[in-house]
């Protein structure tokens, strides 16, 4: 896996984060700020799932283990990290149910193309509505990984789930689907953390770790890490937070594996930075955010 990614085009497209925390001029024009341009990319990562969760699949991917059927982004690593004895699922934390059964890899990957999308001198927001760049994002990660997903199926689950101003069409997605292409400038190969993580962990002993951790990377999908660094090193930040939370002693392993503790290290700030930050967003935070895209013509 390290030797194809390291020559892959996910490593050569990866960013410093100042060049993804980039609102563009447009954007701008609109009152769109960056707090407003992050939140607007986590709603979207969250739609993604939930689109996810209506549509069917057939999927080439292999079976993926019992430990995390089902495991909803952040439920678990929120109810861990903060002790939340009474959490309940906010807008930002969504249940993606059953991602074995839902094509994780394809939920991933769609998540990862639209954030590609707005990233550095690629496109505006008020140029690529979200909403609509969002559920093409995922039709074109389907036929990436090598599903099947139907564009009649999609645009049926995207009017029960959208208002009726956003209610798109086949003609609609198939537009845009090219438009993303030429956006991402046809790469569409993307590495996740999920199987280095499955091998870290079986090599550490710390298979006792997998849902947690599994949550933690899961939630990794809200922020833009998947755009900044190479995604072992995202699965083992993972691993480390995990383990500090369940008090489990890794020091000679890290040692061992001979990576850059301060960039592990400054990973997990960034995840538990993120938790800090969004424990709780007030629905009108997140209608003011996108009443500043323009409205659908």
């Amino acid at each position: 896996m390290a030797a194809n990614f390291w020559t892959s085009s996910h490593y050569k497209q990866l960013r410093e984060q100042e060049e993804v925390d980039v609102v563009q001029p447009l954007d701008k024009e609109k009152g769109i700020t960056l707090e407003d341009f992050k939140l607007i990319k986590m709603q979207m990562a969250n739609y993604i799932g939930r689109l996810a969760q209506s549509v069917k699949v057939r999927q080439r991917l292999g079976k993926i283990t019992s430990e995390t059927d089902s495991i909803s982004i952040g439920y678990w690593t929120l109810k861990y990290l903060l002790d939340l004895e009474d959490f309940q699922e906010t807008p930002m934390v969504i249940r993606l149910g059953g991602l074995s059964r839902i094509h994780l890899w394809v939920v991933a990957t769609a998540i990862s193309y639209m954030r590609r999308v707005y990233t550095r001198e690629l496109k505006a927001m008020t140029e690529y509505d979200p909403r609509l760049v969002a559920p093409t994002s995922l039709y074109l990660a389907a036929k990436a990984e090598e599903s099947t997903v139907q564009a009649r199926l999609l645009v049926f689950y995207i009017r029960k789930l959208c208002t009726e101003e956003y209610r798109y069409d086949i003609k609609d997605i198939l537009e845009m689907e090219m438009k993303i292409l030429e956006a991402l400038n046809y790469y569409l190969v993307v590495f996740h953390p999920y199987r280095a993580l499955t091998q870290l962990l079986q090599d550490a002993n710390l298979n006792d770790l997998t849902q947690l951790s599994w949550g933690l990377v899961n939630d990794t999908y809200k922020m833009d890490l998947i755009l900044i660094y190479p995604p072992h090193l995202i699965a083992l930040a993972c691993i480390y937070i995990a383990s500090v939370q369940k008090d489990k002693e890794t020091t000679t392993w890290f040692e061992e594996l001979r990576v850059d503790m301060n960039v592990v290290k400054n990973i997990s700030m960034e995840i538990l930075d993120f938790y800090d930050n969004h424990r709780s967003i007030p629905e009108e935070r997140i209608t003011a955010a996108f009443n500043k895209l323009p409205m659908r013509p």
